[in-house]
């Protein structure tokens, strides 16, 4: 697991469209206030709206009102969700859960392991061993500051594996209740939880050898982002909740394959590092595959329910785990802001790779087609879903235009991960 946050942030909360269709151009703006390559905590709400009469005092109060009666009806909504027709679904689930998405785990004598790609002692030798090292950290002295500090990000959230099973084992019918419950939803989340562990493990292997990271900077991020935790819409609701991981690890295996391809021999040219970000993000894609399938599965036994789980989600948008990211000098949401500008700068992850998961899962669980079944709120879900991608687009669209005008001039971002280096961004 690792990002998935939304990227653009409207000022305004979209109207759902009627149709399918592309919205209009003006429709497709959204709004006058985006901040394309950073990240904020606010909702799809309208902040510089004006009236007549009211002045600012009159508008906030009303802002607040609305948010809080949202709250309130957003509650209700997921809440509806643990009714016991809705989780029956998923009980009637788990034989196929055991034919379709245990399969996708790797036996443990199968797979991969961290010291399969970095230096082995035990292995090399003392002499083996140290000229390895020497060639790693040749190597990562290529890497320039911008990929390593979207590495070091990366690694974070790996390593903050034990937030991840605790979320899904909050999940209705589906969780682990005991620890080692024998059903297959629970032999599912341990499986997924142990190849994940890998990851974390690898990333900061490479990290501490090569020489090029305050490492007690990193531990000192991930112990803050493990005790801080992570905040998931609908807590307890197996519909929203695989719709939030499938979108999370398609990401995931996006941000890594990136990483490899920007390190590897067409980039920065450190082949070791390449190979351990292309191998997690294959592993990525396996559990990507795994929960896809899961809420396919939702979408064809409830598809009314299935649709507005995923158009809940989405307005409150698919924020990344380490949205309480803190390097222990700035807010959580600050830091986390300026993360996200280097990552869309750096090319690791970016608007663009957001819209294009969230238009690879509406054509996966055929959201375009869906027809029978669907009530009036569903056939609005389905409506909003479908016009989101365009708006997103255009939204990219004008925040590029308005940063060409603005010809912003690059802030220097001193990052402590990289002893107090500094990245220059363009922030919004």
């Amino acid at each position: 697991m690792i990002m998935a946050s939304a990227f653009y942030s409207p000022s305004c909360k979209p109207s759902a469209p009627g149709t399918c269709k592309p919205p209009t151009a003006a429709a497709a703006g959204g709004g006058n206030g985006i901040h394309a390559l950073a990240i904020t905590r606010s909702n799809w709400r309208c902040r510089n709206m004006a009236t007549a009469s009211g002045g600012e005092t009159t508008v906030a109060a009303a802002g607040r009102r609305r948010e809080k009666k949202d709250v309130v009806e957003g509650e209700e909504e997921w809440r509806s969700y643990l009714a016991p027709e809705r989780l029956e679904v998923l009980r009637q689930l788990e034989p196929w859960v055991e034919e379709h998405v245990l399969p996708l785990l790797m036996p443990v004598e199968a797979s991969w392991q961290p010291s399969d790609l970095l230096p082995d002692p035990a292995a090399l030798g003392s002499d083996g061993f140290h000229a390895a090292c020497l060639e790693l950290r040749a190597a990562a002295a290529e890497v320039p500051d911008d990929l390593l500090v979207c590495l070091v990000a990366n690694a974070v959230t790996e390593e903050a594996l034990p937030t991840y099973p605790s979320g899904l084992n909050r999940l209705e019918v589906v969780r682990d209740a005991t620890g080692a419950d024998a059903t297959a939803w629970a032999r599912w989340i341990r499986g997924w939880s142990a190849e994940e562990n890998r990851h974390g493990d690898v990333l900061n292997r490479y990290m501490h050898l090569s020489g090029r990271l305050d490492m007690r900077e990193v531990e000192r991020t991930v112990q803050r982002l493990i005790r801080d935790g992570m905040v998931v819409h609908a807590p307890a609701s197996p519909f929203h909740g695989f719709v939030y991981v499938a979108f999370q690890e398609r990401a995931t295996a996006i941000a890594h394959g990136n990483t490899a391809r920007l390190v590897g021999a067409r980039g920065a040219g450190d082949a070791a590092l390449a190979r351990i970000c292309g191998t997690v993000a294959a592993d990525e894609k396996r559990h990507e595959a795994a929960y896809t399938r899961v809420v396919g599965k939702l979408f064809d036994a409830d598809p009314d329910a299935a649709v507005r789980a995923m158009a809940y989600m989405l307005r409150r948008r698919i924020d990344m785990p380490t949205a309480f990211i803190n390097d222990g000098r700035h807010s959580g949401g600050d830091f986390y802001a300026r993360f996200i500008a280097i990552a869309q700068q750096a090319g690791t992850y970016t608007v663009s790779d957001y819209r294009g998961i969230l238009e690879h899962l509406i054509r996966q669980w055929g959201v375009e087609e869906l027809q029978a079944g669907l009530t009036g709120e569903g056939r609005r879900a389905r409506d909003y879903l479908c016009a989101l991608p365009y708006k997103i687009k255009r939204m990219e669209e004008k925040a590029h235009d308005r940063a060409v005008k603005a010809q912003k001039k690059p802030t220097p971002i001193p990052i402590n991960w990289i002893f107090d280096r500094t990245i220059p961004v363009i922030l919004p």
